[in-house]
């Protein structure tokens, strides 16, 4: 990271919030690639992206990984298959398995956690609410582990306010976790006064990452000009991120995939920015979103953080056994 030194350009204050960035789910799915890179070598094989993120799943190609879509395109043999960070419905373990692939799960924990929970419901007889987004691979998943029509999604108020049961008095609900805490408490609410005898997660579905990374925006938005998401359009919770910055209070909020999508025109007269990253999203990328503004102003950066992250998770048993061996 560079600082300009004291010249003609303009100040401008900027405010890094933190935690910001990689979450420890994120980080064992890209380690999950390249131990497995290194254990087995390439062609590792990974269903979906790993995680939302050009760049990481760029640089993991250049390691050797291949991405796919669907288990089809994953020849036979011995070659790795990675299911990515978001998980994947029962159907593609089982598919897997009747192909003799050799698959490796690098769901993150706390989207496992999820969907042994709708599991746990689905066994006891409840009718299952999903708060999530349609399409969304992790909801996709989630959706995956039960039989079709066990669990309902709702994305909104509107939609809870139009659902209807025969036994309102057997349902719990589970949540994607990487959603707006703000815009989940709200359909949480609409849920337990439709139906007030629903069953609630024990522990907040939503992931700590999320969760942190939305308070430090909403910490620093009221008091800049403008925000700068660093991540993908296609991560859920760098969507999130944007959004509440701009409901807490500042009207310029920007999600940026990278430095070279800067909009000069929008961001070329602030006086005062606030910088976050998506969980997927790697720290040279913030870098690069820093040295840009520091080619055009004389920046002063300052770190806001609200809380430290130490979550762990580590890699799944079979690389931790065979690196052990190795």
């Amino acid at each position: 990271m560079t600082r300009s030194p004291t010249s003609q350009k303009p100040k401008l204050r900027i405010i890094l919030c933190a935690p910001r960035g990689f979450c420890a789910g994120v980080v064992r799915a890209i380690d999950v690639v390249e131990r497995a890179l290194q254990i087995y070598g390439p062609p590792v094989y990974v269903r979906h992206e790993i995680v939302h993120n050009k760049y990481v799943v760029e640089s993991l190609k250049a390691k050797g990984a291949v991405f796919i879509e669907e288990l089809s395109e994953a020849p036979a043999g011995s070659a790795p298959v990675i299911f990515s960070a978001h998980g994947v419905a029962k159907s593609v373990p089982e598919e897997a398995l009747a192909r003799r692939l050799f698959t490796i799960d690098a769901t993150c924990p706390l989207v496992t956690k999820v969907h042994r929970e709708a599991q746990v419901h689905f066994k006891r007889g409840r009718k299952i609410i999903l708060i999530g987004h349609a399409g969304h691979p992790e909801v996709i998943g989630t959706m995956g582990q039960l039989p079709a029509g066990a669990i309902v999604l709702v994305s909104t108020i509107e939609e809870v306010a139009a659902l209807t049961f025969e036994d309102e008095s057997n349902l719990a609900y589970v949540t994607q976790t990487t959603l707006s805490v703000d815009d989940t408490r709200g359909i949480v609410d609409s849920l337990v006064r439709r139906f007030p005898k629903i069953i609630v997660p024990a522990l907040e579905d939503i992931c700590y990452a999320t969760t942190n990374r939305q308070e430090a925006i909403k910490r620093a938005a009221p008091s800049v000009e403008a925000v700068i998401v660093v991540g993908s359009p296609n991560s859920s919770n760098s969507q999130r991120l944007a959004e509440v910055a701009q409901r807490a209070g500042c009207k310029i909020s920007r999600l940026l995939p990278s430095a070279s999508e800067i909009d000069w025109q929008m961001f070329g007269a602030i006086g005062s920015l606030a910088i976050t990253a998506g969980a997927s999203a790697p720290e040279i990328l913030v870098e690069q979103v820093i040295d840009a503004f520091a080619e055009r102003y004389d920046i002063a950066v300052e770190t806001l953080t609200t809380t430290d992250e130490t979550v762990f998770f580590p890699l799944p048993r079979a690389l931790r056994e065979k690196a052990a061996l190795g």
